[in-house]
């Protein structure tokens, strides 16, 4: 058995792009980011926030939803798989790349921050995009004998 899962909150780096595929199939592809906010430990010393970039790559009806409603700055919640693959560049040079595979997405919230004021709804959590479902949020509210996460 075997287990490839990605799962990821962070807000997204840039404008999806949108491209052609093969079969009339088209793809989204974007990039987000995950701080690790910094501190400083009990001995004084500082450990620096860190950001990491993912690519993201979803194909599907996803797609439509990605281009319609995700921006740069909006706080995305995703599941997906790690892909690795090979291309040569524009210079002709072999290259590897490591890819997540998009499966879930819920949008967070709006971009720079800010909650989504659209004038048009999101899509509503559970409901089904080709085979890509958003997940049904809910809050936790631990007890004295839960930790709290």
């Amino acid at each position: 058995m075997a287990i490839n899962k990605v799962t990821l909150l962070g807000n997204v780096g840039r404008k999806p792009e949108i491209r052609p595929g093969n079969n009339g199939q088209r793809f989204a592809t974007f990039s987000l980011a995950t701080t690790d906010k910094g501190y400083t430990r009990q001995d004084g010393s500082v450990v620096q926030e860190r950001t990491e970039w993912h690519n993201i790559v979803a194909n599907g009806k996803i797609v439509d939803v990605i281009e319609r409603y995700v921006n740069a700055g909006m706080k995305l919640y995703i599941e997906g798989k790690l892909r690795t693959r090979k291309y040569t560049d524009r210079n002709n040079i072999e290259r590897t790349t490591t890819e997540i595979v998009l499966d879930v997405m819920e949008m967070c919230g709006g971009g720079n921050g800010q909650q989504s004021q659209q004038t048009q709804p999101q899509p509503q959590a559970q409901q089904s995009y080709g085979g890509y479902q958003q997940p049904y949020q809910q809050s936790f509210q631990p007890t004295n004998d839960e930790p709290p996460f």
